[in-house]
């Protein structure tokens, strides 16, 4: 199982980017697909999380201005970020959990500066 992610980028303070990561290889049943994030001597902290039911979580710090969505048919989970901050920065993780199994992609860092 491979999750490939891409979108990540520099974009001026209040721009936007749009994170994909697909998830490929012998995976069934997906059912929650996330967005984690990690800034530079930081934790690991959950940015957003959609369920197979497509009821959606979000980190505080992202309401109202990031939205997360899935495409089942691709195995896809999207992250539109608006309105982006300088404390965005960070390498940004996708994360999903199938068969009762959680796979990990690597980063794509986004870098919020002007």
């Amino acid at each position: 199982v491979q999750l490939q992610a891409s979108g990540g980028g520099l974009v001026q303070p209040g721009g936007s980017l749009r994170l994909s990561c697909a998830a490929s290889g012998d995976i069934l049943n997906i059912n929650i697909m996330a967005w984690y994030r990690q800034a530079p001597g930081k934790q690991r902290d959950l940015v957003a999380r959609i369920f197979g039911s497509n009821t959606t979580n979000y980190a505080e710090s992202v309401k109202g201005r990031f939205t997360i969505s899935r495409d089942n048919a691709k195995n896809t989970v999207y992250l539109q970020m608006n309105s982006l901050k300088p404390e965005d920065t960070a390498d940004y993780y996708c994360s999903v959990k199938a068969g009762g199994v959680v796979y990990w992609g690597k980063g794509t860092l986004v870098t919020v500066s002007s």
